[in-house]
């Protein structure tokens, strides 16, 4: 087994912190109440944090390191449908477009969440529509997101959840590496 240093603690806070927010405002908090728009602002806070360390960050968290590409999300797609198990150092394709997906619909639900609390915009209903759209998004997203995270650590046996806790993918030495 190879351990490597992967997720720095920064990403590790970030990913955590983000899920949090996330789940506290969706489930947890009363909508319509200040520590609701708080946490948004702190998700967006977050994101907009998350932008500049994928600019600026170690490689792995720089988003020219896994931005995802045609061939390579084939590539990623014919090692799953004929069982050829690889690890990737950092971000697979498949999860870097699952990356874009939430820190997109992320941002577009602070951006409608901040839209409601406007003159220009509260009592619109189709504000209040896209935000509870986009909320139900992020949701069938991170189911996706959660099931495709433990089919992979299974299929790979790698195991990504540990490694977003401790910053380190152990990856059998059976397994080619992909950088």
């Amino acid at each position: 087994m190879t351990s490597i240093k992967v997720w720095d603690p920064f990403i590790r806070i970030f990913h955590w912190s983000l899920a949090a927010g996330f789940v506290a405002n969706a489930l947890i908090i009363e909508d319509e109440s200040k520590l609701h728009e708080q946490v948004g602002y702190v998700v967006m806070a977050l994101l907009a944090a998350r932008i500049f360390w994928g600019l600026i960050g170690p490689h792995t968290a720089r988003f020219a390191a896994f931005w995802p590409r045609g061939a390579s999300i084939r590539e990623q797609i014919t090692d799953m449908a004929t069982h050829r198990r690889r690890a990737h150092l950092g971000h697979s394709p498949l999860g870097a477009l699952m990356i874009f997906n939430l820190i997109a619909t992320l941002g577009a639900i602070g951006a409608t969440g901040y839209m409601m609390t406007t003159d220009m915009f509260w009592g619109v209903d189709w504000v209040e529509e896209t935000h509870e759209a986009l909320v139900n998004w992020a949701w069938f997203s991170i189911a996706l997101h959660v099931s495709a995270v433990i089919w992979e650590s299974r299929r790979t046996g790698v195991n990504l959840p540990r490694a977003m806790i401790t910053g380190r993918k152990r990856i059998p030495d059976t397994l080619n590496l992909v950088k």
